[in-house]
């Protein structure tokens, strides 16, 4: 089938619909300028310094640097910290709201990303779900109480050695405090905000109106969750699946593969729209 009707197919998808559920991975940021941790060596392009030390993505997102060496960890965290802060989202977060106001779409967004896009690009708070909780929030790293807060510190990163030069405290005991993300073999993430939004994302599911189109943005096979939940959405009755992904866009028809990128797709899902 020829590329085109392909967009056209997705188009048509987006157009019938009554509710769109929107889900995204690390592919969604790539074309706002956020690096691709694809890999030891896309960690690496991203951050440099730990090559030498043999440090990849899954070794430097761990919770046990907040406890033997945190500014270690937060020398990983903070930049990240300050790097989703100045991001501007690209222009598809534009382009999602406006299908949403012009099918008057119910819409929700399901995202592993914790870099807050959504929100900086317009989504409303009460309609995101961020499955692996979101750098903008902390938590003490103990943990000492049950207490999420926004993360308003100013981290400074010595980028010569990566390291922070401030440590953001808890608010109750004064310790150490850390992102409120799931890192990898994490034991102590509090998910108490995330079970919250999990809430509001299954009363929406419950109440939402059919046809549903799942529009799934940049999530790979490694850590499969975005995946797995948009198929699953996708076997319900009058429900397609459109997955935008350069690289691993396989899924069964009639579920419909755009070989991709986030930003790419959407504009010409959006130009076969307006033809249409």
């Amino acid at each position: 089938m020829a590329l085109a009707e392909i967009f056209r197919q997705a188009a048509a998808a987006v157009k019938r619909a009554s509710t769109m559920v929107i889900t995204a991975g690390a592919g969604m940021g790539v074309d706002s300028g956020l690096p691709d941790f694809r890999g030891d060596q896309g960690f690496w392009r991203a951050y440099p310094l730990y090559e030498p030390l043999g440090i990849s993505f899954i070794s430097a997102a761990n919770p046990d640097h907040f406890e033997r060496d945190p500014a270690f960890g937060w020398g990983f965290y903070g930049h990240r910290t300050n790097l989703y802060r100045t991001t501007i989202p690209h222009a598809g977060f534009g382009i999602l709201l406006d299908w949403i106001a012009r099918f008057q779409l119910d819409h929700f967004v399901v995202t592993s990303n914790v870099d807050g896009q959504f929100q900086k690009g317009g989504f409303a708070a009460d309609h995101i779900l961020e499955v692996h909780g979101s750098i903008h929030f902390l938590q003490c790293t103990l943990p000492c109480s049950p207490a999420i807060w926004e993360n308003r510190e100013a981290i400074p990163v010595d980028p010569a050695n990566m390291r922070a030069q401030k440590i953001p405290a808890c608010i109750n005991c004064g310790g150490v405090a850390r992102p409120n993300i799931l890192m990898f073999g994490d034991s102590s993430w509090l998910n108490d905000r995330t079970a919250q939004q999990s809430k509001r994302f299954d009363n929406f599911l419950h109440r939402s109106r059919k046809p549903l189109v799942v529009v799934e943005l940049g999530a790979g096979t490694a850590i499969p969750t975005i995946r797995n939940l948009s198929e699953l959405l996708g076997n319900g009755n009058k429900a397609t699946v459109i997955r935008i992904n350069p690289r691993e866009p396989q899924i069964t028809p009639p579920r419909i593969a755009l070989t991709t990128g986030a930003l790419s797709g959407l504009l010409q899902i959006d130009s076969a729209l307006t033809i249409q």
